[in-house]
């Protein structure tokens, strides 16, 4: 082993052991006093981590140019800043006390949840990177419904192990993208069983998705939601959650997305990951600091002749 792999082992144990210890520690402080916490560190680390700052301002340019004024962005980025730490905090806690989330989280639009399962034909749940998006799916756990949510793996196997262990313990199944074929066979079996899929739907995909128009500008986007639902015939919801005026949470169903379908299997798959796509935009545009604005959602452009 390397040096270098030497070092990179030691910063991931480290890494652990303090996540270990936070997690631990979160049981003895108050809900309210490890927000302000992390309000007081999100402050600090818009300034301190100025490559996060400067994609999230390079990210927020993208989308609205002119639309919004320079201030406007910045608010919006320290705003997203601020949630994401206390979603990872929050997300922490309700690990430790398992009843606040049944307590810190509304539901808006159950009917049009139970109305899909009701057609046995499961449900793919399609949302994006926005808000304290591991509670809303821990919340419907708690609610015994049976959730399936498909995930990457973390660089760090420790915490990968760890978060993988929580989820569990919290009732989400874990359903990761690779391999490839197991996340296909494993998703398609869980809509079988009248199950919940969690799809996001807003990072950028590579070359094995289609471009559409994400913010006016071509985005990679994966076509798993819509190429499943035309295998299973399973009923796609889009869902989001959203913070309320008094700091807890909303949980927004929509009603059910019907596909445009085509003879052209290819339209079909491109028309309706853009309305996708709109719908997720739509969402970001109305609650802006809900969203990631640190991930590179148009590194990959389409190819120029």
């Amino acid at each position: 082993m390397t040096i270098k792999n030497k070092l990179r082992a030691f910063r991931r144990t480290l890494g652990y052991i303090f996540l270990q210890f936070v997690f631990w520690v979160v049981y003895f402080i108050p809900l309210d006093w490890l927000k302000a916490f992390a309000k007081l560190l999100a402050k600090t680390g818009y300034y301190l981590f100025y490559k996060h700052r400067n994609l999230a301002m390079h990210s927020l340019e993208i989308a609205f140019g002119k639309e919004l004024d320079s201030e406007k962005k910045k608010t919006i980025a320290k705003d997203s800043f601020r949630y994401m730490l206390e979603g990872a905090f929050e997300l922490l806690y309700c690990g430790r006390h398992l009843d606040v989330v049944k307590r810190i989280v509304r539901v808006q639009g159950i009917e049009n949840l139970t109305s899909a399962l009701a057609k046995k034909r499961g449900v793919i749940a399609v949302t994006a990177h926005f808000g304290n998006f591991p509670v809303m799916q821990f919340k419907l756990a708690q609610e015994g419904y049976q959730v399936n949510s498909i995930i990457r793996h973390m660089r760090d196997p420790l915490a990968d192990k760890f978060f993988l262990q929580k989820r569990n313990d919290w009732g989400v199944k874990t359903i990761y993208k690779e391999p490839r074929t197991a996340c296909v066979n494993q998703s398609i079996k869980s809509l079988k069983n009248n199950e919940i899929l969690f799809i996001l739907l807003d990072q950028n995909f590579g070359t094995g998705g289609v471009f559409v128009n994400f913010f006016n500008r071509k985005a990679a986007t994966a076509t798993g939601p819509v190429i499943l639902a035309q295998r299973t015939n399973a009923v796609i919801l889009p869902m989001f959650i959203v913070h309320d005026q008094t700091g807890k949470h909303v949980l927004l169903i929509d009603k059910e997305f019907e596909l445009i379908n085509s003879a052209d299997k290819k339209q079909t798959i491109q028309v309706n990951t853009q309305r996708l796509t709109d719908i997720i935009e739509s969402y970001i545009r109305k609650y802006p600091a809900e969203w990631s604005w640190i991930h590179k959602r148009w590194k990959t452009q389409p190819k120029t002749a």
